[in-house]
């Protein structure tokens, strides 16, 4: 064998033994890649377990609260709720139904009384070309002018405190706790076709009104006599609801609108903050008892500081005119549909607190403070300082319930 063909066979060899060695660290790195890519898998597919108990513990958790949400739905009592102990929210579909019918053969006698007045009022506040929400204002205009809070009375016309909380007893007695109000309000609504819920908690009721915009809002008339602030809560939102008070909201539609707000449609518009007093001023030399201001540049949230102030320097300095001294101001923030606030300033005069108390200043006011002066040889100014009712008011919710003054 030659050594030409002898060194061919060991590089032969080599190269043979070079891929093997070759081939066995390809394995082994095969192999090492199989382990962690199944190594990978396995950890993945834990990890998706996880993420899928933790989907599944998610949908079972909301499942139980649209469950629950459910049964409080089911659960919500409307009509037949008794507010306070004392006050039942009646039903007034039947008087609704029959005024859109127009046969009202089948009402009992009180309830054609009651379609009787309401559809009256109607006639006399409604006009054919009016949008649903100027209907749904000119009602409660008439509510608010015409309807005093409880019996505000020491003579109580027949059957008027039993009936303080229905429609038939808020229209003929022209006197309601906040039921009455409720009541009344929503069966205008339903007459005029629009779909309303009364809102309620134990102690107090109001309504929730859905509007063109298919939004609905919240109305409490009876609030805005209480406390003698026109327009305050007059279709707000249930962020602006919720300052004053609390309800099962789970049961009831969600009030987002804006569009129809008071204070929307209403706003005056100002260059800033600043310029609201004198504004303000001019709206009381007016008479006027509320004012709601827009922001041309907007208001920042750290802003809103500076109203608080605003507010307690016009109390103060109201307190020094003459005239003005029983004044109160207070207001409120809403919210428009860039979410830019509206501040809302209202004046209250604690001498109007007193029901429907008629005139002293007036002839006959003067004619019968003079005769029982006379009779009962009594001071005429202290007559005069007389103060027949008053109403409770506790930080900012009005109670509904009257308290008749010895």
């Amino acid at each position: 064998m030659s050594d030409d063909w002898k060194n061919a066979k060991m590089q032969g060899n080599g190269m043979s033994a070079g891929k093997k060695a070759a081939k066995a660290a390809a394995s082994l790195v095969l192999a090492g890649c199989l382990l962690s890519s199944l190594a990978l898998n396995i950890y993945q597919a834990n990890q998706a377990n996880a993420q899928n108990k933790k989907v599944n513990k998610f949908i079972d958790n909301q499942l139980e609260r649209q469950a629950k949400e459910e049964e409080k739905e089911n659960t919500y009592q409307e009509d037949g709720y008794i507010v306070g102990e004392e006050y039942e929210i009646i039903s007034t579909a039947h008087i609704s139904d029959a005024y859109l019918s127009g046969n009202a053969d089948k009402l009992e006698q009180e309830d054609q009384k009651t379609l009787q007045m309401a559809s009256e009022i109607l006639e006399e506040i409604i006009q054919e070309d009016m949008e649903n929400y100027e209907k749904e204002l000119a009602v409660y205009r008439w509510m608010y002018e015409n309807i005093g809070q409880g019996s505000g009375s020491m003579i109580s016309l027949p059957g008027e405190q039993q009936q303080a909380y229905t429609p038939y007893g808020a229209l003929s007695g022209r006197n309601a706790v906040c039921v009455g109000y409720a009541t009344t309000f929503r069966l205008f609504m339903n007459m005029l076709g629009l779909d309303c819920h009364i809102v309620h908690n134990d102690y107090h009721s109001w309504d929730l009104v859905q509007l063109d915009d298919g939004e609905w809002y919240h109305v409490d008339v009876y609030s805005d006599v209480s406390s003698k602030s026109e327009y305050r809560n007059f279709n707000l939102t249930d962020d602006v609801s919720r300052n004053a008070h609390d309800w099962d909201e789970s049961a009831l539609p969600a009030a987002m609108g804006v569009k129809y707000s008071y204070a929307v449609q209403n706003g005056m518009e100002v260059e800033d903050i600043y310029q609201v007093p004198a504004k303000f001023k001019k709206a009381l030399d007016k008479k006027k008892t509320f004012g709601f201001y827009k922001f041309k540049k907007g208001l920042k949230r750290e802003e809103l500081g500076i109203a608080e102030l605003m507010l307690e320097q016009i109390s103060m300095a109201l307190s020094t005119k003459e005239g003005f001294e029983n004044y109160s101001i207070s207001g409120n923030w809403y919210l428009d549909e860039k979410d830019q606030y509206i501040l809302g300033i209202f004046v209250m005069n604690y001498e109007d607190i007193e029901g429907n108390r008629f005139d002293l200043d007036s002839p006959e006011g003067k004619k019968v403070t003079k005769a029982v002066a006379e009779a009962f040889d009594a001071d005429k100014e202290m007559l005069s300082d007389i103060s027949v009712s008053d109403t409770e008011v506790i930080a900012g919710e009005e109670i509904c319930r009257e308290e008749i003054v010895d």
